[in-house]
C-alpha cells in the first residue's frame, strides 16, 4: 500500500509538472475594455515556434488579437541559465467586453486561463473622486486616534472623527498572486490597476527573468485616465513620491525600489499635482542628497514640463494659488517627518526641513489646484507613516498620523459638500496585527510597568486632553494612555511609555546579522523583554493578511459592497468615470 501511495504521489507530481506553463494575465484576470495589456507564456522546457498552439475561444489567438507575439527560444534567469521558452505580446488591448478562455500547448505543457473582459457605464456617474488612503489602515488605528482625539465618557465617544460619518460599505481582501501575506507595492497596484500581483509588483505581472523592468505591464489608473479623458490627476502623499503607494498611480516595475526609474514614469504620465517627499531622486547625481546614480536633472525636466516647484509651505500655498495649471511639491529628500515630530515634538528632521507642510495643507493645495479643471480629476491621498510607525510598533506615533488622516478626510468631506458630483473613497491597502487591549496608568502602585496594564474593568478610561481644540491630544504622555499591542514583531523592550524622543527601534542587528531586541531600551524603568514571533531576520513588526475596511461616499459608491478582493475595486472607479466604454 506504502509503495502504490508513493506511485501515485509521484505520478501527481510529474502530471504538475506537465502542466507548468504560465499565462500572463492570470487565471480569473478581470480586464478593463480597451484597457492595453502585455500578454505573456512561459514555458518550462525548451521549445519550437512549430510545437507551440495558443487559442482564445478555441481560435488561433493571433486571428483574435491582430497580431502575432514575439516567440523567445531561450529565456534566461541569473548567471545565463535558461529557463525555458517564451511568448511575448506587447500593448494588447481587447475592445469587446465577454468571456476569454486562451488554451496554450507546446510538447507536454499546457495550460488554460480564464478572464472576464468588461465595459463600465456609458456616462460618468462621478466628475470626481478623491481616493484617500492610510498605509496600514486597521481598525485599531481608527478606534485609537477617536478615542485619543476625541475622548470617551461612560463608554461613549465624545465626539466623532471625520471618516465615522462615510459608510463602510465593504471588506477588501488583499492577498497577492504568490502569498496570503502582502505589502504595499501590490495591494496599491491591485487597486490602481485592477490587477492582482506579487508583492514588491507595481503595474506588472511578476515573470521569471531577473530584469525588473521587463515584465508583463498593464495599465494604471493615470494612464487609462490620460488615454480616455482630459481629468486632471493628483497624487499627494507624505512619503517619497517614489514609495510603493504614489508610485502604483504610474510605475511598471517588478521591484519597488526602482525609485530612480519611477520618477521617470511619473515624468511620462505627467500627473497635473504631485506633492510630498522623495526629492533626493529628483536631483543629479552631483547634488548633495541625491540618490541617483545618472546626471537627470528631474527638477529642470519637471520645470520644463511647466510645473510650479515648491519646496515649503509658503511656496506650496503661493503655487497653489497661482494660474500654473502643474505643480509638482517636493518638502523632502526622504519620508516627511511624522506629525507628533513635525508638529509638536519638532524631533526628527525638522531642524533639516522646517517648513514641511503636513497632509492636510497638501490635500487642501491639492484640490484647489486640481478643481479649477471643468473636465474634473482624480486624486490619491495617502497618510504613509500610519505603516511606517506601525512597523517599529511605535502605536502613538501611528494614531497621531491616524488622526492626521482624518483631518485630510474633513477636508475632502468638505469639498464634496459644496461639489456632490464627488466620489470618496477612504480605506487602507493592508493591515497590522494590532489592537488596542486597555490602558496603562501610571498611578497605579509598584515598579512593574506590565503590573500597570489596566483590561476589562480595570482599563478605565484614558486621560488625554485637547483644550486647544485643534483634534490632537495635547500631551501623548499622560498618565493614563491607550495600550495597544501587536500580535508579531522581534525580540524587544517594552516601555509602556511614548518614545519622546524619536520612533521606537524596537530591535538591532549583532554581529552574527540576526535582530535582537535593542538594548537602549533595556534599563528604562519597568520595561519587559518581549520575545519575538517572527524570524530573527525581522527587524520590525509585519503586515497582517485581515481584510481591510473600506468606505465610500458619492455617486458610483453603490458599486462597493459585502467582499471584494482588491482588484475588484478599480472596476468601481472605473465605472465611475465611464473608462471602459467599446470605442470602434
Amino acid at each position: 500500500m506504502r509503495e502504490l501511495i508513493l506511485a501515485l504521489a509521484s505520478a501527481t507530481i510529474l502530471a504538475g509538472t506537465a502542466n507548468a506553463a504560465t499565462v500572463y494575465p492570470i487565471d480569473r484576470a478581470t480586464i478593463l475594455v480597451g484597457s492595453p495589456f502585455d500578454f505573456k507564456v512561459e514555458f518550462d522546457a525548451v521549445v519550437t515556434p512549430e510545437d507551440v498552439k495558443v487559442t482564445v475561444n478555441g481560435k488561433d489567438y493571433a486571428d483574435v488579437f491582430g497580431k502575432a507575439a514575439e516567440f523567445v527560444a531561450e529565456e534566461k534567469g541569473a548567471e545565463d541559465k535558461v529557463l525555458g521558452s517564451a511568448l511575448i505580446l506587447r500593448d494588447l488591448a481587447i475592445g469587446t467586453a465577454g468571456a476569454y478562455t486562451v488554451e496554450v500547448s507546446a510538447g507536454g505543457e499546457t495550460q488554460s486561463v480564464n478572464w472576464e473582459v468588461y465595459e463600465t457605464a456609458a456616462q460618468p456617474k462621478a466628475k470626481n473622486i478623491i481616493f484617500l488612503i492610510a498605509d496600514g489602515l486597521s481598525v485599531a488605528h481608527r478606534t485609537g486616534a477617536r478615542i485619543m482625539s476625541k475622548g470617551m465618557t461612560e463608554g461613549k465617544a465624545n465626539g466623532r472623527l471625520a471618516m465615522d460619518d462615510i459608510p463602510p460599505v465593504a471588506f477588501i481582501g488583499t492577498s497577492s498572486t504568490h502569498s496570503i501575506a502582502t505589502d504595499s507595492a501590490n495591494t496599491m497596484s491591485a487597486y490602481m490597476t485592477g490587477h492582482k500581483s506579487r508583492v514588491n509588483a507595481l503595474g506588472v505581472y511578476a515573470d521569471r527573468t531577473p530584469a525588473s523592468l521587463d515584465d508583463p505591464k498593464v495599465e494604471t489608473i493615470a494612464e487609462a485616465l490620460r488615454r480616455n479623458t482630459k481629468k486632471s490627476i493628483g497624487i499627494v502623499s507624505t512619503s517619497e513620491l517614489q514609495d510603493a503607494t504614489p508610485a502604483a498611480l504610474v510605475a511598471h516595475t517588478r521591484k519597488r525600489a526602482d525609485k530612480a526609474e519611477i520618477v521617470g514614469m511619473m515624468l511620462d504620465v505627467k500627473p497635473d499635482v504631485l506633492l510630498g517627499g522623495g526629492s533626493a531622486y529628483f536631483l543629479s547625481k552631483d547634488v548633495p542628497g541625491s540618490k541617483r546614480k545618472d546626471d537627470k536633472d528631474y527638477i529642470a525636466e519637471f520645470r520644463n514640463a511647466d510645473y510650479a516647484i515648491a519646496t515649503d509651505k509658503a511656496e506650496l500655498a503661493a503655487a497653489a494659488g497661482s494660474n500654473q495649471e502643474r505643480l509638482l511639491g517636493l518638502f523632502h529628500t526622504g519620508n516627511l517627518d511624522v506629525t507628533l515630530d513635525r508638529e509638536f515634538l519638532k524631533k526628527g528632521t525638522v531642524d533639516k526641513f522646517p517648513s514641511q507642510p503636513g497632509l492636510v495643507d497638501m490635500t487642501r493645495a491639492a484640490l484647489d489646484k486640481l478643481s479649477k479643471n471643468p473636465e474634473g480629476f482624480f486624486v490619491m491621498v495617502e497618510a504613509a507613516s500610519v505603516d511606517k510607525m506601525s512597523h517599529p510598533l511605535d502605536w502613538d506615533r501611528a494614531l497621531v498620523e491616524t488622526i492626521e488622516f482624518d483631518k485630510a478626510v474633513g477636508v475632502a468631506r468638505e469639498f464634496a459638500e459644496k461639489n456632490p458630483d464627488t466620489l470618496i473613497v477612504v480605506t487602507g491597502d493592508h493591515t497590522h496585527g494590532v489592537a488596542i487591549i486597555g490602558t496603562v496608568d501610571d498611578e497605579k502602585p509598584g515598579e512593574v510597568m506590565r503590573e500597570k496594564v489596566g483590561t476589562y474593568d480595570d482599563a478605565g478610561f484614558p486621560n488625554y486632553e485637547d483644550k486647544d481644540g485643534d483634534g490632537y491630544p495635547d500631551r501623548i504622555d499622560v498618565s493614563r494612555r491607550l495600550f495597544l499591542a501587536a500580535n508579531n514583531g522581534p525580540d524587544h523592550y517594552e516601555t509602556f511609555r511614548p518614545k519622546l524622543d524619536g520612533p521606537f527601534v524596537p530591535a538591532v542587528q549583532n554581529e552574527a546579522k540576526e535582530y535582537v531586541a535593542n538594548e537602549a531600551y533595556k534599563d528604562v524603568p519597568g520595561a519587559v523583554f518581549v520575545e519575538g514571533n517572527i524570524p530573527k531576520e525581522g527587524d520590525t513588526g509585519v503586515h497582517a493578511v485581515d481584510d481591510v475596511v473600506l468606505q465610500a461616499a458619492g455617486p458610483g459608491s453603490e458599486g462597493f459592497r459585502g467582499y471584494m478582493e482588491q482588484s475588484d475595486v478599480y472596476r468601481v472607479l472605473a465605472d465611475a468615470f465611464a473608462l471602459g466604454v467599446p470605442k470602434e
